[in-house]
């Protein structure tokens, strides 16, 4: 029986798995690596270390198995961070992330000068901060040495399957936050690519995500033990890989992702643009493509506030005191902005606050409103979302945070729709392995892929009494922002 590796780099760790033809999960391994605050707001780290953590799982990924067998890896990854090498593929400097926030001026400037409609135009997306090009733009300014020797512009999973297979790739639904792509002709932006003052010549080359884009170069099959017939797909960015792998692909699905950042994710087979560029338009990992809105932090505000701040990674003993009658009754609202925000308020300067603090306010408050807090912040682009007449009647939901059933409670109740998890949930790295398995001919399309391998294993239902009560309580706390949103940039 063949097998398949799905690879998922994450922000604060990969992770690897090995399943099986008919999509059984054989074994997970993870492997952690560091992440550098240089200055506040700024987020980088180094991709050989992505390599050398992913290098190192797979002895133990594989130890049971015949290496043989295995005939297919795709990976997805976070997305929009910026990896340069020079020409001789050596990494010019670390890779500043998807959640780095340095390109205020950047961005403001391609917003502004530039202008919203004319990006629009061009790539159906606006600039954000944790965007891709700002950030060449940003090298191009403050680090002028290292822009004159980049010879390839490359997004992190990319890296990774550059090592596996000494090809320069990159798939459509990565590309697509980069600000450098025509998503609705799937093409690299010539007018962007000036914009940025830099070549076609140091891009990847563009893929669909099940495409295989080589097998694994002699030396690096050696080193993993892996045949070097193996074929590389290539792969996805991070949350149209869990779409994948949580099945939501073609036309009207839904995914909400609970990780380190959030996000909204509404799949289609038409092309189409939030006219106010809210949500992120972007290519999908099925050939088609997907409305999405990110939120920065997301599990993210939970493993600060419990792990920083607490002093505990017991998560769900933190939520063992939230009572039933407790929910949509909290007094302190949290604005879940740690690292800024992007959908939909798209403002580098927001930042985290609690309100409503009082003498009687207790720790188990405090989780509360931020569990509360970053499924109102969802619900803001799920809003966008039913604003430009999309119609939502329930969604699957996936990532860490989703496996907290408190947490599932309170997002279906906040958006008023059931939310269903999938028997298997493994993200972008499940997502990544079957997009290996169409790329070896497993599956003719993605789709069936999915028919086949997702399936739902349980539905959280809303409760309309509770519903109605995080209704007044997302009322309340929509009036936060704006209040605030003028009071940030003086406290920075």
């Amino acid at each position: 029986m063949k097998l398949y590796i799905g690879i998922d780099l994450g922000t604060s760790a990969v992770k690897l798995l090995l399943a099986d033809e008919k999509g059984a999960i054989l074994r997970e391994v993870s492997r952690e690596y560091p992440l550098s605050f240089p200055r506040p707001g700024w987020s980088e780290q180094k991709p050989e270390d992505w390599w050398t953590a992913v290098r190192d799982a797979f002895p133990e990924l594989l130890a049971g198995h015949d290496p043989a067998d295995v005939a297919g890896i795709g990976a997805g990854g976070q997305m929009h961070g910026l990896v340069i090498l020079d020409d001789e593929d050596r990494v010019i400097r670390p890779a500043i992330l998807w959640n780095d926030g340095r390109t205020g001026e950047e961005t403001a400037w391609l917003n502004e000068e530039i202008g919203r409609k004319k990006l629009s135009e061009l790539t159906a997306n606006i600039a954000f901060a944790g965007f891709t090009a700002p950030k060449i733009l940003w090298i191009r300014k403050h680090e002028p040495e290292n822009f004159a020797r980049i010879a390839k512009i490359m997004l992190p999973k990319d890296y990774i399957n550059y090592c596996l297979t000494g090809v320069h790739s990159c798939d459509y639904s990565d590309a697509s936050g980069m600000l450098l792509l025509d998503v609705k002709n799937r093409r690299w932006s010539e007018e962007m690519l000036r914009i940025c003052g830099v070549s076609e010549a140091q891009m990847p080359g563009l893929y669909e995500s099940w495409e295989v884009t080589g097998t694994l170069k002699p030396e690096t099959a050696a080193e993993l033990g892996l045949p070097e017939t193996v074929k590389v797909a290539a792969g996805a960015g991070d949350n149209a890989a869990a779409a994948v792998g949580t099945g939501i692909v073609g036309e009207g699905g839904c995914n909400i992702s609970l990780g380190t950042s959030g996000t909204l994710f509404i799949s289609s087979a038409h092309f189409g643009v939030d006219p106010n560029n809210a949500l992120h338009a972007f290519a999908h990992a099925d050939g088609g493509w997907h409305l999405m809105g990110c939120m920065l932090s997301a599990a993210g505000c939970n493993k600060w506030l419990c792990e920083d701040i607490l002093g505990t990674a017991d998560y769900a003993g933190e939520q063992a005191d939230i009572r039933e009658e407790d929910l949509g009754r909290n007094h302190v609202f949290f604005l879940p902005y740690l690292m800024g925000e992007r959908s939909p308020i798209n403002d580098v300067d927001a930042r985290g606050t609690f309100t409503g603090l009082t003498l009687d306010t207790a720790r188990k408050d405090l989780v509360q409103a931020v569990l509360e807090g970053v499924a109102f912040a969802i619900r803001d682009s799920f809003e966008v979302a039913r604003s430009l007449g999309l119609d939502i009647p329930r969604s699957r939901i996936c990532g860490g945070g989703s496996r907290s059933p408190l947490w599932r409670k309170i997002f279906a109740n906040v958006l008023g729709i059931p939310l269903d998890t999938v028997k298997t949930e493994q993200g972008p790295g499940y997502g990544g392995a079957m997009l290996a398995m169409v790329g070896d001919g497993l599956f003719a399309t993605v789709k069936e892929a999915a028919d086949a391998l997702t399936e739902v294993g349980g539905t959280t239902v809303p409760d309309p009494e509770l519903t109605a009560r995080y209704e007044e309580q997302y009322r309340k706390f929509r009036l936060l922002y704006p209040a605030l949103k003028s009071v940030f940039p003086q406290i920075l």
